[in-house]
């Protein structure tokens, strides 16, 4: 007899690289559960402010719950502050919200990327309870074991344990970066069922933010 499980894993990849004055975010567009494709359309990144993106896999039930939770506190921060919230502070908001549901958490695994306060492009990477850290870059997902020895490779960072600090963005140009973006994908969908389809990458630089996409294997 099958127990109940609120939790199911709708698989998916998300990657985030920062730059010294952009970030680039990117996720599949694929939704499936155990071997049935659900969609093969459906987008992971959600626009949580001006210079902010949030990219997640896992749960989708409780994605579009956090993103719909994020969106509301933002609102209200805004009202209150009368500016848009920074991505800095959307980390941390996201780190406490998922701290919140610890001991029924969202199923979310999540990467968010934009640009700080001075312009610089950052990255924050997380687990399923509100822990995080700021990176270079980082991988999210199904794939993720995939993808992170391929950007370790490519754009290993210093330690964030060096003193004095050193900075954690990535030495690529935005188009090094966005065509590194699309190789890892390119490979992943080679080996990982769960990631496919379609790529959807938000570029944030200081004009705003542009969105491209890119056709992946299908089967």
């Amino acid at each position: 007899m099958s127990r109940f499980n609120p939790y199911e894993n709708n698989g998916g990849t998300c990657v985030a690289v920062a730059g010294a004055d952009y970030c680039v975010v990117a996720a599949d567009t694929r939704l499936s559960v155990g071997y049935s494709i659900l969609s093969r359309d459906h987008s992971k990144i959600a626009q949580l402010a001006d210079k902010c993106v949030l990219a997640s896999s896992g749960f989708q039930g409780d994605i579009k719950a956090l993103q719909k939770n994020l969106a509301a506190k933002e609102l209200v921060y805004e009202h209150n502050n009368n500016k848009k919230m920074s991505c800095p502070a959307m980390a941390q908001l996201l780190s406490n919200t998922l701290d919140y549901k610890r001991f029924f958490p969202y199923y979310t695994f999540n990467v968010l990327g934009g640009l700080d306060s001075h312009g610089k492009g950052c990255v924050f990477t997380y687990d399923a309870v509100g822990s995080y850290e700021r990176t270079g870059y980082s991988a999210q997902g199904t794939g993720a074991a995939l993808m992170m020895p391929v950007l370790d490779n490519q754009l290993k960072t210093p330690s964030p344990l060096l003193l004095p600090a050193r900075d954690a963005v990535t030495p690529l140009s935005e188009s090094d970066a966005v065509d590194l973006v699309k190789d890892v994908f390119a490979s992943a969908t080679e080996r990982d069922i769960y990631t496919g389809d379609r790529l959807e990458i938000v570029v944030i630089n200081s004009s705003g933010t542009h969105r491209e996409s890119i056709e992946l294997r299908k089967d």
